[in-house]
């Protein structure tokens, strides 16, 4: 498919999103999926906002470990990770982190573990990874599995900004309560065909939960759930600095706790080459 063939057919997706209403409670304002994403993204800063975004940093501090989990890193709703820490820890323990993105899908990801950093970086096309935690300290190409999620994740800016141009299209199927608040619960279904759900808050229009990929915990397969909290402003634009990610049967939570975020920072394609 060309892409002026998939931009037409995006815009067309757009416009049967936007034609329905579904069902929503009375107290809730009826809005098309397409109100819906416009007042989200006017509400994290604007579009021209975002699309004038081209790099953005982050560091901060990850849960890793406990009896119960695993940990890989979840950024603006994206799975920008697969670094897999050590598992099986007695306690829980919150883990240095440093983050680059770049237009188109470049990613730079670091996390300090007992005087040791693991990196992972794709360029936008392939990746590799270095764990010298696990004794691994040769540099390893992504997974066939790994460069499939890489390739599937959403730009900087995240699935709803401009979406339809980018083959996505989003349907309105109805509003939940997200942390005791009404939210309105979008599907979206990517070019691949692929599925995924986004609650979007139905007071601040900002995201309030995403349906994460499932994990596969003692031959099982359990729901993810990653939950937005604590947006504030970093250059005029909306980011959570908590994101908290639940799995189904596992009581315990991994949070990822953002200290510092900035916009258009200046960063090199050399930092997503081969670490070698």
């Amino acid at each position: 498919m060309s892409r002026r063939t998939m931009v037409v057919s995006g815009f067309l997706a757009l416009a049967l999103a936007g034609a329905a209403v579904a069902e929503v409670p009375s107290s809730v304002a009826k809005l098309t999926a397409e109100q819906v994403v416009q007042k989200n993204i006017e509400a994290r800063g604007g579009l021209q906002a975002w699309r004038a975004v081209n790099t953005l940093s982050m560091s901060g501090t990850m849960d890793a470990g406990g009896n119960e989990s695993s940990t890989r890193l979840a950024m603006q709703g994206n799975k920008i990770g697969g670094v897999q820490l050590p598992k099986r820890h007695k306690d829980q323990a919150q883990l240095p982190f440093r983050m680059e993105l770049k237009r188109t899908r470049k990613s730079r990801l670091e996390i300090d573990f007992r005087g040791k950093t693991a990196i992972q970086v794709y360029d936008g096309t392939k990746g590799w990874k270095l764990r010298p935690f696990l004794n691994r300290r040769e540099v390893e190409p992504f997974t066939a599995d790994e460069l499939k999620t890489a390739a599937m994740q959403s730009d900087l800016d995240g699935s709803l900004v401009d979406y339809a141009a980018k083959g996505t299209m989003v349907a309105l199927e109805g509003t939940d309560k997200v942390d005791g608040n009404d939210a309105y619960r979008l599907k979206l279904t990517f070019k691949n065909g692929s599925v995924q759900h986004l609650w979007i808050d139905a007071k601040t229009f900002l995201e309030a939960k995403m349906e994460g990929t499932p994990r596969r915990l003692d031959g099982k397969s359990h729901t993810v759930e990653v939950y937005y909290r604590d947006f504030r402003p970093v250059s005029g634009l909306m980011m959570p600095f908590v994101l908290e990610t639940k799995v189904q049967g596992v009581k315990q939570t991994e949070k990822i706790l953002v200290e510092k975020a900035t916009v258009n920072p200046a960063v090199e394609d050399s930092r997503f080459a081969n670490l070698q």
